[in-house]
């Protein structure tokens, strides 16, 4: 008997290395949810000017392009090397994203950091994931990107709050500074207590093997095309990712103006996209189990149903407490679809192949904000307003949601291949 047969999944069975992992990607969203108030709001104090949008969002395009292209490298590499290396590596690389906006003449060197930023976002939260999914039973994986994802974007709204108040109290130098390398330090002292998950794969593996020969691995290239394009279900999949994180490109990159330029300030600021955040992190504790009792689709569609009406409330309403609800349902719809989106991955994806094609599921979904950033900073650039953007958003996330609606069967309880 190998040792790959006493690697027992569940997540009570491993709740110790299950929850250093959580740990880990509350840490990750610490690090992206630091910047996501301070530096729209704040962009003036790096030289860029107003209704300049498209070289304001450049800094999410980076990150964007550098993250979806790394998910797809992280995804394989940690099938060859482990998951632990990948996450160290991914948590050496947000080591100059503080340093580099301390330092920054220009915008150009936050834009810099965030490809840092982008490296170190599909290392780390990529890796946190995929080995939620390992740890965890089949009929709990639903549940564990739902720990997962809510963790992570708890973090994103708490740290945009902190900073915030932070910034406005210290500046948004030293607050992403000082923020940013604690995080980091914090993150790196965990991670010497995490165990490599790669051998409970293979204990699925064999199982699997046990139960009859499987199909061998395509080659990566192949599982790229497959996943991208060929597959319906695959395919549809990928474009739901890619119209979730237009979405959250919105709220990251132009709501804080939209909302400047109706009076708020910029505690008020964080507290609508800290909200949104946080409603989205918590409901997932909930939204993910919920999908392995009731399916995937039917959360999927309801999410992006709702995700689309708060996105169109934000543009009717006019008051800060109207915006906090609007908030509250973007939030609970992104709960409903999110983890439930890679969760239907999941289901569908051979145990041996599951960090390439979750790896290529997160190519297409974070290359959502480099599309994102571009599509929604050239109609905002061209209409000199933030407004025409949020309504195209609503659109194009409605449109996602029909998609999958129309084109996808229920995956849960579905076996790989």
């Amino acid at each position: 008997m190998t040792g790959a047969t006493h690697a027992v999944r569940g997540i009570r069975a491993n709740i110790g290395q299950f929850s250093l992992q959580t740990v880990q990607v509350f840490f990750v969203g610490l690090i992206i949810g630091m910047e996501r108030n301070v530096l729209p709001a704040m962009s003036h104090r790096f030289g860029v000017k107003a209704h300049a949008f498209l070289f304001l969002a450049s800094f999410v395009m980076s990150f964007g392009f550098v993250k979806g292209a790394l998910n797809f490298v992280a995804g394989g590499l940690s099938d060859k090397l482990g998951r632990k290396r990948v996450l160290l590596y991914g948590w050496l690389a947000a080591i100059p994203v503080p340093l580099l906006i301390d330092l920054a003449p220009n915008w150009w060197w936050v834009i810099v950091a965030n490809v840092f930023l982008g490296i170190n976002q599909a290392f780390t939260w990529t890796m946190t994931v995929t080995s939620q999914i390992d740890l965890a039973a089949s009929s709990q994986r639903g549940l564990a990107v739902g720990i997962n994802e809510a963790l992570g974007y708890i973090a994103v709204g708490v740290a945009g709050l902190v900073t915030s108040y932070a910034a406005l109290a210290y500046g948004a130098r030293l607050t992403l500074l000082v923020f940013g390398l604690a995080t980091i330090a914090c993150a790196l002292l965990v991670l010497a207590r995490i165990e490599d998950t790669i051998r409970w794969v293979r204990a699925e593996h064999a199982q699997r093997r046990d139960n009859g020969p499987g199909a061998p691995p395509a080659p990566l290239w192949a599982t790229f095309k497959n996943v991208s394009f060929r597959d319906p279900t695959y395919r549809a999949i990928c474009q739901g990712g890619v119209a979730n994180k237009i979405a959250d490109t919105l709220v990251w990159v132009l709501l804080p103006l939209y909302f400047k330029g109706q009076g708020l300030g910029l505690a008020r600021i964080g507290w609508v996209t800290g909200l949104y955040a946080a409603v989205w992190g918590l409901a997932q504790l909930m939204t993910g189990h919920l999908a392995d009792r009731l399916g995937r689709k039917i959360p999927i569609v309801a999410g992006f149903a709702l995700l689309a009406s708060g996105l169109a409330a934000v543009a009717v309403l006019h008051t800060f407490r109207e915006w906090l609800a609007a908030a509250v349902v973007m939030g609970v719809g992104m709960a409903l679809l999110y983890p439930n989106l890679i969760a239907a991955m999941s289901d569908l994806a051979p145990p041996l192949e599951r960090g390439r094609i979750l790896g290529v599921y997160r190519y297409w979904r974070d290359t959502g904000y480099a599309l994102g950033a571009i599509l929604l900073g050239l109609v905002a650039q061209n209409t000199r307003q933030t407004e025409p953007a949020i309504w195209l958003t609503a659109a194009l996330v409605a449109a996602s949601g029909l998609w999958i609606a129309l084109g996808v069967h229920e995956t849960h309880g579905r076996s790989p291949s």
